[in-house]
């Protein structure tokens, strides 16, 4: 066989063994793969721990735990007034979460007037008209009062910031579904209310309450 009826041959013979040798590394390459996989069932605790944070889990799981905590702490609308009207500091202490800008749990009967984008002016039993006091009923719930009432639910508890805030929406979002979905379509005004609620305290005379329990008497 001379060189050039040989050559052809060569080349096919390192093609063949190209081949082979790119079949050993690729079946390398999926066992190390297969050894590394860790298969994980759905719905484990391992799985939910790959998922991430699931804000809605979060706020089912929360708000009956916050409703208990605010219902239990919750102060009669006069009451509360007026140990903000004698002393802001020392209420805050008795009666607030947080300092800068506390959140109270408080307790009322009121008597809804109107509503603008889903929040009603009240006339609480007990309360001066100077102080306006206002409920929020959706669609959008806003603010994380809900979240900060128990004084228990920390920024460190969570992985970041958008975790944290996320936290609170979901809350506020449970809280709509338990407390407010059921009272849907209902015209409130001139209605007579029971409920117990949150609220940020901005200034003792102005109120935007957050429920937690809602009564149409």
């Amino acid at each position: 066989m001379n060189t050039a009826s040989a050559l052809p041959v060569q080349i096919k013979a390192r093609t063949r063994r190209r081949a082979a040798i790119a079949t050993v590394v690729t079946l390398a390459v999926l066992a190390a793969i297969a050894l590394d996989t860790k298969v994980v069932k759905i719905g484990s605790a391992e799985n939910v721990a790959e998922q991430g944070f699931s804000p809605e889990s979060y706020g089912l799981r929360t708000f009956p735990e916050i409703k208990k905590s605010v219902e239990s702490r919750a102060v009669e609308a006069a009451v509360l007034y007026d140990a903000l009207k004698a002393d802001q500091q020392a209420a805050t202490q008795k009666y607030g979460v947080g300092s800068s800008m506390p959140v109270f749990s408080v307790s009322f009967n009121a008597v809804a007037g109107a509503s603008k984008s889903g929040i009603y002016d009240l006339k609480v039993e007990g309360l001066p008209e100077e102080v306006h006091v206002r409920m929020q009923t959706g669609p959008a719930i806003n603010g994380t009062d809900l979240r900060d009432a128990p004084g228990t639910i920390q920024f460190g508890d969570f992985k970041n910031q958008i975790d944290y805030q996320n936290a609170g929406s979901a809350i506020n979002r449970a809280m709509k579904t338990s407390v407010l979905d059921p009272l849907k379509g209902q015209d409130l005004n001139g209605k007579t209310l029971k409920a117990i609620g949150v609220f940020r305290l901005l200034t003792p005379t102005s109120w935007l309450i957050t429920p937690v329990s809602l009564e149409v008497k």
